[in-house]
């Protein structure tokens, strides 16, 4: 909205002087026209006297009407002479005002721009919330097209699970037959491993004693038994048993774990400078070795639970344990033949936790390659 001012010529005192002139004529030109009147009545005959005396009635009222009216011209001039300098004084202020609108003038112009900028500003905030509830709209739109997508989806879905839910039953059933299967070739296959490895020691066993007295090793057993008893005096955790020293395994090992305790290695200790006495005392001709035979009892393995699937795993890994201790304590590794056997060879064949504890064991003997 724009509002302009411009300045107008002041017609006032003009339409004044007019107006006084005007004034001025028709009293003359009333004025004529009583004397005129008046002749032409007076020299009618059959009228005349009546005629004057109406005219001096009528004269005397219209010098009383122009008495009056003159009084009203100079109360009309009086006033608008006043309104004249009512005028002045109000030409005066139009000034100031026209300079003040001048100013607020400039002030609206600086409004107004302002307020187009803002309109400018508000409309553009307009145009992106349009765009904004345009690209809402689509969203939604979208999102109710994605609604009944993901309900199409989800029916899918529950069709699939029950599907799979039935393959899984179906397959389940099969896994139980397959493991049925497994158990059975499993025992199976144990039950060969052991009959082969029993085999093997046998013959193993058989071989070496007969090299052993083919070499004359049983003299340097005996005296290798004998420094051991000496060296571990009387603890009874060490045992002779025939050709071989039986120590038990929970002196070594924490239950399940093939990592040496401290008495265990401190016994180990013990049994190895006996060994390297007999390095230096057994002929160089003779190939001989320590054999460190692992063997555990028949609590099977929870399968999960260790670094190992199965006792005779374990039995290795203690075995190996031992040697490598054996080794740490100054005894040549080519002597040390490490193996394990698990629980194939019970001393105890009952399940009390003495004959338990019995079968777990490490046995050593000295016999030849």
């Amino acid at each position: 909205m724009n509002i302009r001012y411009r300045n107008q010529v002041n017609a006032w005192p003009g339409f004044v002087d007019l107006f006084s002139n005007l004034v001025i004529i028709l009293i003359f030109l009333l004025i004529v026209f009583v004397f005129l009147w008046t002749t032409t009545s007076v020299f009618n005959k059959s009228t005349g006297a009546k005629t004057v005396a109406e005219l001096k009635a009528a004269n005397a009222e219209q010098t009383q009407t122009i008495q009056q009216m003159l009084a009203d011209e100079q109360e009309a001039k009086r006033l608008l002479i006043l309104a004249r300098n009512e005028l002045e004084n109000l030409e005066q202020n139009n000034a100031a005002l026209t300079s003040e609108l001048t100013d607020i003038d400039a002030s609206i112009e600086d409004l107004i721009m302002a307020y187009e900028n803002k309109v400018a500003e508000l409309q553009a905030q307009g145009n992106e919330m349009q765009q904004m509830v345009a690209n809402l709209t689509q969203q939604l739109n979208q999102a109710t097209l994605d609604k009944e997508k993901a309900a199409e989806l989800e029916q899918e879905r529950k069709m699939l699970q029950d599907e799979m839910e039935a393959q899984r039953v179906k397959l389940a059933e099969q896994l139980e037959k397959l493991q049925a299967a497994l158990d059975a070739a499993e025992e199976k296959s144990r039950n060969q491993e052991i009959q082969y490895v029993e085999m093997s020691s046998r013959l193993n066993k058989a071989l070496a004693d007969k090299v052993a007295e083919l070499k004359d090793v049983s003299k340097y057993q005996s005296e290798f038994y004998k420094a051991v008893k000496i060296a571990m005096g009387d603890r009874t955790t060490i045992q002779a048993d025939g050709d071989r020293f039986i120590v038990n395994s929970d002196i070594l090992f924490p239950s399940g774990s093939y990592k040496l305790s401290p008495e265990g290695k401190k016994q180990l200790h013990l049994i190895a400078n006996v060994i390297k006495d007999m390095e230096d005392k057994i002929p160089s001709d003779i190939n001989w070795i320590i054999r460190v035979d692992g063997h555990t009892d028949k609590k099977q393995v929870i399968a999960g639970t260790a670094n190992y699937k199965n006792n005779t795993e374990l039995s290795l890994l203690r075995a190996t344990a031992v040697a490598n201790e054996l080794a740490n304590a100054g005894v040549s590794k080519r002597r040390l033949v490490p193996s394990g056997f698990g629980d194939m060879h019970p001393v105890e064949l009952g399940n009390s936790p003495a004959a338990l504890q019995k079968n777990r064991r490490i046995e050593l003997q000295l016999t030849n390659r």
